[in-house]
């Protein structure tokens, strides 16, 4: 229904119960209807692994690693592996990544339709220019005098203010509030990825490197051993058999170097997709496990706060936030809803006599609207979006229960990769010292040199085994500060994505 005031006499008297009825709305519009989101709890434990987490890791490589719970994480973890070449790496990546500028885009696009959200809240100003060649049909009028034409020239002014008196537009509001945080936390998890890829990929193409120069030797070495057997078949000294199985296993080492060489050329086409560069124009720059320092002390965030650091946690509850809000938009749009509006304008025949006092008219109105029957739409819309909003807490669970789940996983990895790194190192140092002893006894004749070839072949095959587990130790620690978040918190600015965080 809608109720309009019309009057001859001045303005000012309208405008004045038009302030006084958008006072009584912001009275009225102290509340709205629909959940208030309140932030879910953490887990309430105090470790992430079964029975305790570990307090260190087994020496291995010279090196313990200790984890200390509750200390603070670097936003440029990565720099904790003590490498120039590694952290240049990320910067220029940072800098170019295509993935990371679109998810910085997206949340200035998140920001900007917030702001348009808050015009809601300010008064719809409008004006009209209008100019007409119109006959007049005084026969709808109930006369029979002939009609006339003639001009009209009409300048008007129109101002309305929707009293959100529910508070509909204040959760439409909210949830693109929420929408805001949402966006913040895919550019904080894309950021976390580029990252964490780019130096994981590091690491597995330094070993990739290494693993080849290894298998090359061991390839050498395994050629000699089949000519040697060779000439010891023809001599009649050792079955032909023999040769046949040290050919063989020739073979199957042969056939890893082009395995290897693929994940190598993989690994280098990854790591100029990352940096934004195609593979032809870029080439990474060369870096070993050497070149590498494996931190010591890994900082490992409190379970209390993994869930306000994590950002796919943190998209998760923001998108549950955004559901909530989503339930007092569909319950406001069940109830009544009142818009306040006014017109003051003026109209004339002459364009020249346009602003004469005879041809002024205004207006002042509330207008309000309510629905009665939709047939269940509005009622199922709300019940749809309750269901929306159980959806997203079911979800936010299911990646708090994933993250830590995540984190206890990589704990324990740490762990056991030190404990079979020790013992790799015991297998790589007794194949050495089986070497040296074979190599001497060769020189004393009490050995053959297939004997040496054979001991050649076990070291370095020691050696190939160790380096996978120094690799996988490596990125295992990069595992780590991903499963927690990565530090992005505890930067004052990141150079290339910190623009993301700011408002233009």
């Amino acid at each position: 229904m809608s109720m309009s005031a019309r009057n001859s006499g001045g303005i000012a008297g309208g405008l004045r119960r038009l302030g006084a009825a958008a006072a009584l709305a912001a009275l009225l519009s102290s509340c709205a209807v629909g959940p208030d989101f309140d932030r879910p709890p953490a887990p309430a434990v105090s470790h992430y692994a079964a029975g305790a987490d570990p307090a260190a890791t087994a020496p291995a490589a010279g090196t313990a690693q200790r984890f200390a719970p509750g200390a603070a994480i670097a936003a440029d973890w990565w720099r904790l592996f003590n490498s120039e070449k590694l952290g240049a790496l990320v910067d220029e990546a940072i800098a170019a990544n295509p993935g990371l500028e679109a998810a910085q885009q997206s949340l200035r696009q998140s920001q900007d339709n917030l702001r348009a959200g808050y015009g809601i809240f300010f008064p719809w100003l409008g004006a009209d220019f209008g100019a007409s060649r119109e006959k007049s049909l005084p026969l709808a009028m109930g006369s029979s005098a002939p009609g006339t034409i003639f001009n009209l020239f009409t300048l008007s002014g129109t101002i309305s203010y929707p009293l959100d008196i529910f508070g509909g537009e204040r959760r439409a509001v909210e949830g693109l509030a929420a929408q805001v945080e949402v966006q913040r936390a895919t550019e904080q998890a894309t950021y976390l990825a580029l990252s964490s890829n780019l130096v994981d990929t590091v690491i597995a193409r330094a070993a990739y490197r290494a693993e080849i120069e290894a298998t090359e030797q061991l390839i050498a070495l395994q050629r000699q051993q089949v000519e040697l057997a060779l000439v010891q078949a023809r001599a009649g000294t050792v079955p032909y058999s023999n040769v046949l199985i040290l050919q063989s296993q020739l073979a199957a080492y042969e056939a890893t170097i082009p395995q290897l060489q693929q994940k190598l050329t993989q690994s280098d086409d990854l790591l100029a997709t990352l940096a934004g560069r195609t593979p032809a124009e870029w080439t990474p720059p060369e870096m070993s496990l050497a070149d590498l320092t494996l931190p010591g002390e890994l900082p490992v965030s409190l379970p209390s706060d993994l869930v306000r650091q994590r950002p796919d946690i943190l998209a998760a509850e923001a998108s549950a936030h955004a559901a909530s809000a989503g339930i007092g938009v569909a319950t406001a749009a069940m109830l009544p809803s009142v818009t306040l509006s006014g017109t003051y304008g003026t109209a004339n025949t002459a364009i020249g006599n346009l602003f004469s006092s005879s041809g002024r008219f205004w207006s002042f109105g509330a207008d309000v609207t309510a629905p009665l029957f939709e047939g269940g739409k509005l009622w199922f819309q709300r019940k749809a979006a309750i269901d929306a909003y159980r959806q997203a807490m079911a979800l936010y669970r299911q990646t708090v229960l994933g993250a830590f789940a995540q984190v206890a996983d990589t704990l324990r990895a740490l762990d056991h990769d030190a404990t079979a790194l020790a013992a790799e190192e015991k297998a790589v140092q007794t194949a050495e010292d089986a070497l040296h002893l074979v190599q001497a006894n060769y020189a004393a004749g009490l050995a053959t040199y297939f004997d040496v070839l054979t001991a050649d072949t076990q070291y370095y095959q020691a050696r190939i085994n160790d380096l996978q587990i120094v690799a996988m130790r490596y990125q295992d620690t990069v595992a780590l500060f991903a499963a927690l978040g990565g530090g992005w918190w505890n930067a004052e600015r990141r150079d290339g994505a910190a623009a993301a965080s700011t408002v233009d």
